[in-house]
């Protein structure tokens, strides 16, 4: 499968810039031999690197399911966040280190003025850039190229810190500011580090998305069907860009194969329909309704009906992730013997 055209040059432009606003912030290093404009150095290095891990998972994300990866290739992304949190808490522990040397060896600081105008450029370069991967992360969309997107915006920010560290140092003369601003960097990037780490990991061990969840159970609750007697189980799977979900439709039992087959299908395609991303695959599991059904099954003029209606069960994120019929509990004392055994199911 060919690496999508969009991702390429966003992620190409990424690099260039990366490298180019290393080579600035390194000159200003050596005009200057301010260690706090070094330790924003370092971090930029990192820049160059995750840019380029970045591209090599988007061009490995976009490769079709074979069969060793029955899924798809999507969970590459997340490893190639975590392995960027990881280069990102490394260079926090050099720069930590870089600042404390400096209290121990102190030196003068040189052409600060010339050292503040190439930080500034850095820094508004770096904001666009930051702000311009983000969007076209979400319009794409991409993951990665959202995450490298917050990375380079989070290194402005520390960056225009850094410039304003500077000019204080510019018109007070207290270099020992220097030192500290380095720390500060220092603590920021590590914090930094560790959120991207823990959203590596996070996505690697299928943890919940609450956020996708919502948007999909109230989809879901907006257009229920009054013969969609009951959901429950549901589940979703993140690979990337693509999803898998997993959930249990109980459908009344004496419907044809071809009628449940046809519930089934349009399930699927209303969460495919509103799934604004890549690849959404439903895997559906039908269970027959029982009568312990009964006192929430909307469909009033049931011809099999055994109890009479109730109340409605709302389909809130409370009620479709359990694992069972929420009726098992509270309505035990109907037909007890068909809910032990659809519980053992």
């Amino acid at each position: 499968m060919a690496w999508p055209a969009a991702e390429k040059r966003v992620m190409l432009l990424s690099l260039v810039l990366s490298v180019g606003l290393t080579l600035i912030k390194t000159w200003a290093y050596w005009q200057t031999h301010s260690v706090a404009i070094l330790s924003d150095a370092l971090e930029s290095i990192i820049n160059i690197v995750t840019a380029a891990l970045a591209m090599y998972s988007v061009h490995l994300a976009a490769q079709p399911r074979d069969s060793n990866h029955p899924y798809g290739h999507g969970k590459v992304e997340f490893f190639s966040v975590g392995v960027e949190g990881a280069l990102i808490f490394i260079a926090g522990i050099l720069i930590a280190v870089k600042a404390l040397q400096y209290f121990l060896h102190p030196y003068a600081l040189q052409q600060l003025d010339k050292g503040i105008g190439l930080v500034g450029l850095t820094a508004v370069v770096n904001l666009f850039l930051g702000w311009f991967l983000i969007r076209k992360g979400k319009q794409l969309p991409s993951l990665t190229i959202q995450g490298n997107g917050q990375h380079i915006l989070t290194d402005a920010y520390s960056t225009g810190g850094l410039l304003l560290a500077l000019l204080v140092i510019e018109y007070t003369g207290w270099e020992w500011i220097d030192p500290v601003a380095s720390l500060g960097i220092g603590a920021w990037v590590l914090q930094k580090g560790y959120r991207l780490v823990r959203r590596s990991v996070s996505g690697l061990m299928d943890e919940a998305n609450p956020e996708l969840l919502d948007q999909v159970i109230d989809i879901l609750a907006r257009h229920r069907k009054i013969n969609w007697i009951d959901l429950h189980n549901f589940r979703i799977q993140q690979y990337g860009n693509n999803y898998h979900i997993d959930c249990h439709l109980t459908l009344p039992y004496y419907y044809s194969l071809e009628q449940v087959h046809r519930e089934n299908e349009a399930l699927t395609q209303l969460i495919k329909t509103h799934i604004h991303t890549g690849e959404t695959e439903c895997f559906i599991h039908v269970d027959p309704c029982r009568p312990y059904c009964c006192p929430y099954c909307q469909i009033l003029d049931c011809p099999v009906r055994q109890h009479p209606f109730q109340e409605k069960i709302p389909w809130t994120k409370k009620y479709l992730l359990l694992s069972q019929h929420p009726s098992l509990e509270k309505w035990q004392d109907i037909a007890p013997h068909e809910a032990g055994e659809d519980n053992k199911r």
